[in-house]
């Protein structure tokens, strides 16, 4: 998905934007765990990823703010 996502090759629905949204629920419980354990280095590249997908979805939200405004009313 991100490699597409990077390319301009992903469709941009509320499934792509779910996906999104899911996987940086579970990378922030990873990351969480991890830190916890005291074995951040086993982490290194989740929070990477999660920047990413932030962007991506921060992308997302500029490109159509009318849009995002009304789904969150």
């Amino acid at each position: 998905l991100r490699a597409n996502w990077l390319r301009g090759k992903v469709e941009v629905n509320q499934e792509t934007i779910q996906r999104l949204l899911e996987e940086n629920d579970q990378l922030s419980r990873y990351i969480v765990e991890y830190q916890n354990k005291g074995r951040a280095n086993k982490c290194v590249r989740y929070p990477h990823v999660l920047h990413r997908n932030l962007i991506c979805l921060a992308t997302i939200a500029d490109a159509s703010p009318t849009s995002a405004a009304e789904s969150v009313e």
